[in-house]
């Protein structure tokens, strides 16, 4: 019996596509919640926000939004859409206006994993293939991280210089989860996006950037407690 209330709609991040989220959509599936995950071209900021408000466009009632990493800026900007009650943010950038994903990153030193992004010759950002597993992933099995690896998607290098609009985290009740072992985002900056934006609640998972894949469990119950609130 499918808990239509609320559509749940997540939003992955640079370097993957929506199966990121695997275990997390076979999880609240086989518990009945209404899930969909969206497919974004990782082209540019503009884009991405519009192809995800499609998909919101198409579900009957309310919406609640996952963002994976760079997916928190796609939702931050998506979730002013009517149809969402509330966000939720997984090891993700929350901008606020003016802000831009490469701004955020210069706050601190520049995490582990940074050093392994390579740009090719169209200006799409990748991961080194043998670097993805320590950068990304390093506390997933080697199996499905080689998979992650060699079937990444890449993101342009524009999106990280684009000026964030208003974010509807300022409107609507928000959740975090924070990866203390993230090398891709540095945790502290994690922290300091939850706070700012008064998430409703805040976890921590000792994971990795890759939080999503690694600890499915602990973020479908953070996803169930945030659709208990807005239903």
């Amino acid at each position: 019996m499918e808990n239509k209330n609320v559509t749940i709609i997540l939003v992955h991040g640079a370097w993957g596509d929506g199966s990121h989220w695997r275990h997390v959509i076979e999880n609240l599936h086989s518990e009945g919640y209404k899930v969909r995950s969206v497919q974004n071209p990782l082209t540019s900021m503009d884009e991405d926000i519009q192809k995800t408000k499609d998909l919101i466009d198409l579900q009957e009632g309310k919406v609640l939004l996952v963002g994976h990493s760079y997916g928190g800026a796609v939702i931050s900007g998506a979730g002013n859409h009517d149809k969402v009650v509330g966000l939720v943010y997984v090891a993700a950038f929350a901008p606020d206006k003016g802000e831009s994903l490469g701004g955020i990153f210069g706050r601190r030193e520049q995490p582990a994993g940074g050093a392994n992004i390579v740009p090719d010759e169209k200006g799409f950002l990748w991961i080194k293939y043998d670097k993805f597993h320590e950068s990304f992933a390093q506390d997933l099995n080697p199996e499905d991280s080689v998979v992650m690896s060699l079937s990444q998607k890449p993101i342009h290098g524009s999106i990280f210089a684009a000026e964030a609009g208003e974010p509807a985290w300022k409107t609507k009740p928000s959740w975090y989860q924070v990866s203390d072992n993230d090398r891709m985002i540095p945790p502290a900056t994690e922290q300091e996006m939850a706070e700012r934006m008064n998430a409703k609640k805040i976890i921590h998972l000792d994971a990795s950037h890759a939080s999503l894949a690694t600890h499915p469990k602990e973020i479908t119950e953070l996803i169930k407690e945030a659709v208990e609130a807005v239903s």
